[in-house]
């Protein structure tokens, strides 16, 4: 009987080491990368933290960007200017990072330092004001001004066609897409609506990258347009709305805002950050209209 239970006990300890101690598996479709970093910031959520990492071979170059621990008990013990490795995972529609060792000495070639400050050189906007009319080209070379969508319910968001992390650029850009599916098929959806998606990356986001980009995640030019232009213009709006990016390597730095229009030309609702829903998009349209 004592050999069965020091063979059990054998058996169960070899599982632990092999399959992770109870790990959850990445799944299928995910890549895994290795990186390095200074933890800049832990978020008062207590899940995500913004590092400062080194070049991710193969994936993005150096930058400082937020990440949400897939094990928030990993972020224990952690406070800014800790240098950590990680493993950064990602899937089609969701990142995460996981594996977080603290080390001795800090990473080397880590994007710059220190935080980044903004200055507003134009008065925020806030909901309940009417939006300025900026000017910028679609993704079909034409001409596009805010005003000529006054009488639509609007939503617009910011972008830039090459950012890699799923959770950011590229959800925007799903998000705004089965939005449009579900308000094509609304009975109670606004009777005229317009979806624009804005990049702050002009220099490299012509039309014709931005009409790839928008046929990939199949639009309807008639209510999704893919915008670029001048970048003072961009920058301007981007400025009034809270938008902040910034050039970090050969990559771009940004947060997130998303916002609804009403038909009036109020600003209704700003989405701060990547976690509002498709649902919460669509209801605020819905009410925008009424």
């Amino acid at each position: 009987m004592r050999n069965i239970i020091l063979l059990l006990i054998r058996s169960c300890l070899c599982c632990a080491v092999f399959c992770g101690c109870g790990k959850e598996p990445s799944p299928a479709n995910s890549q895994t990368f290795v990186a390095k970093g200074i933890v800049k910031e832990l978020e008062p959520d207590g899940k995500t933290v913004v590092i400062s990492h080194e070049a991710i071979t193969n994936y993005m170059p150096a930058m400082t960007m937020p990440f949400e621990a897939r094990d928030t008990n990993e972020l224990r013990g952690l406070s800014a200017g800790d240098s950590i490795t990680f493993h950064m995972v990602v899937t089609p529609t969701h990142g995460w990072i996981e594996d977080i060792t603290k080390l001795d000495s800090a990473p080397t070639k880590l994007a710059p330092a220190g935080p980044i400050r903004f200055t507003r050189a134009l008065a925020p906007l806030d909901e309940g004001d009417l939006l300025p009319d900026y000017q910028f080209t679609n993704e079909l070379g034409q001409a596009v001004s805010l005003s000529q969508f006054k009488g639509r319910v609007l939503a617009f968001t910011f972008f830039f066609t090459s950012c890699p992390f799923p959770d950011f650029c590229p959800r925007m850009t799903s998000h705004f897409a089965e939005t449009a599916k579900k308000l094509s098929v609304m009975t109670n959806a606004p009777a005229q609506w317009q979806l624009l998606s804005i990049s702050f990356d002009p220099a490299t986001d012509t039309p014709q990258r931005l009409r790839s980009y928008a046929e990939a995640a199949h639009y309807d030019p008639s209510q999704w347009s893919f915008l670029t232009g001048d970048e003072t213009q961009i920058s301007n709006l981007a400025d009034q709305m809270g938008e902040n990016f910034w050039h970090e390597n050969a990559s771009i730095g940004h947060n997130l805002r998303t916002v609804v229009v009403d038909s009036k030309g109020r600003i209704r609702k700003i989405f701060a950050g990547n976690k509002w829903t498709v649902d919460e998009l669509v209801e605020e349209m819905v009410k925008a209209a009424q």
